[in-house]
């Protein structure tokens, strides 16, 4: 079974001010609700499916089509979806390739929207970047596959900004490195299943933000 992973191995984010241009303005932590996890989540899905689709034709050949999108599920309320035969794991958010879609554990989102509404767009722009990666040639996808998936995530939520949806506030760049030093590896990319460390990781992100979907292109 052939999925893209994103890596859990700890939810303690600071990453709270990146914001839906016109959107309302994020919630007090203490009262974030389930309903506002879910808004911004089809916001977060919204805004990069909108980026791809305006987009893709500056970059790459061929029509854009959208990943599926299967959403959420709970350990004890809702099993993990099959992905070419085989139920995915808990704790995670994923991308399946066999069946071109994205999903994600509710406790995975939960546990750091508590910290940051901003938690969601990440996870949500790094899963389509795998996606992106399944419909490009071979030539143009890196064996830091998931490295260039965190390159994507910033060409995008950078040209999200850039295009006046989203809106970076101050200490943004400070509390993404933070995000990856807690989410990276231990060691540095040495196979294409690593994601890298954290400054790796960031570095990546980084170069997507800096330089768009073209600096995360072979």
């Amino acid at each position: 079974m052939r999925v893209r992973r994103w890596k859990a191995l700890c939810l303690v984010v600071a990453w709270a001010s990146l914001a839906a241009v016109a959107g309302p303005a994020a919630p007090a932590a203490a009262a974030r609700s389930a309903d506002d996890m879910g808004q911004d989540v089809s916001t977060a899905v919204y805004v990069v499916d909108s980026y791809w689709r305006t987009h893709w034709s500056r970059f790459f050949t061929g029509r854009y089509v959208p990943p599926a999108v299967y959403g959420g599920y709970r350990r004890g309320v809702t099993k993990p979806p099959l992905c070419g035969g085989r139920r995915l794991g808990y704790d995670n958010a994923w991308y399946c390739i066999e069946d071109d879609y994205i999903a994600w554990d509710l406790d995975l989102m939960a546990q750091g929207y508590r910290i940051g509404d901003a938690w969601v767009y990440l996870v949500v722009a790094h899963e389509w970047g795998h996606a992106v990666q399944a419909r490009l040639r071979d030539s143009l996808v890196m064996s830091t596959y998931e490295l260039q998936a965190d390159c994507l995530a910033g060409a995008v939520l950078y040209g999200a900004a850039a295009d006046g949806v989203l809106r970076f506030e101050r200490g943004d760049l400070e509390e993404i490195a933070e995000i990856h030093r807690r989410l990276g590896d231990e060691t540095s990319w040495t196979d294409v299943t690593d994601h890298g460390t954290a400054a790796q990781r960031t570095s990546s992100f980084n170069r997507g933000a800096k330089y768009g979907v073209r600096g995360c292109l072979p």
